[in-house]
């Protein structure tokens, strides 16, 4: 018995992802959500995995941008939050039907260094497969040209505005500029618990935030995305509630 209790305390702990297409659980999925969760449990238990978490995505189409998906999200803020590191699927169909769209996915994982198995046992974080490989290089690509992008439609929309009214319009102050303090109590909170080893994940940080007088511009807490980019060192704007 106590030989097992300890086996049990070794196990490599993991969080499961699953995704559905039809809101009624009919016709191609029916059955899917019951069917992917007893392929992820097989495969953790061979090999030697604790599933600590699972993360659902709904009646959401495989055609649906990864980044555009509640379960897909909240699984990030869970990673970043409480340092797992292995995401278990039934399969690569789970993050999307094409095959840009699911490297997209694995990609945002990757950068995260997470490793994803796929019921079968397949690591899909690691591919010796050439398309794949050029598949994830144009989505990291394409993700820059993105953002560009809308800095630079930012930038036209400023000058356009200073030329209207006759007098330069900066964009946003960094927020390390405006309120250090509210950046430091972030990064203060972010910092790895010595007793368990975990973070706090991004949306607790926002409620603390919240809590103590921080919020977005409109006055609502923040969203992991603006935590994040805090903790990071890029720049969100806020506004205090004095």
């Amino acid at each position: 018995m106590k030989r097992k209790a300890k086996q049990a305390k070794e196990l490599a702990k993991a969080v499961a992802y699953l995704r559905t297409s039809s809101a009624t659980n009919v016709g191609a999925d029916k059955d899917s959500e019951k069917r992917q969760g007893e392929a992820i449990s097989r495969f953790a238990k061979h090999a030697h995995f604790e599933v600590v978490d699972t993360f659902y995505d709904e009646a959401v189409s495989g055609a649906d941008a990864i980044e555009t998906r509640p379960g897909f999200m909240a699984l990030l803020d869970r990673i970043e939050g409480n340092g797992v590191r292995t995401v278990i699927v039934e399969d690569a169909s789970r993050f999307a039907r094409e095959l840009m769209t699911q490297e997209l996915g694995i990609m945002l994982l990757i950068s995260r260094n997470v490793t994803v198995f796929a019921a079968n046992g397949d690591k899909l974080t690691e591919t010796d497969d050439p398309m794949k490989k050029a598949m994830r290089q144009i989505a990291g690509v394409f993700a820059e040209l993105e953002k560009s992008r809308l800095v630079g439609k930012l930038k036209a929309a400023r000058d356009r505005k200073s030329e209207a009214a006759g007098k330069r319009i900066e964009g946003r102050k960094a927020i390390h500029q405006t309120h250090p303090d509210a950046v430091l109590l972030a990064k203060r909170l972010r910092r790895v618990n010595p007793k368990t080893g975990e973070r706090r994940s991004l949306r607790e940080i926002s409620k603390a935030l919240e809590d103590a007088g921080y919020t977005n511009e409109r006055g609502q807490p923040f969203a992991a995305t603006s935590v994040k980019n805090m903790v990071e060192g890029l720049r969100p704007s806020l506004k205090r509630d004095e």
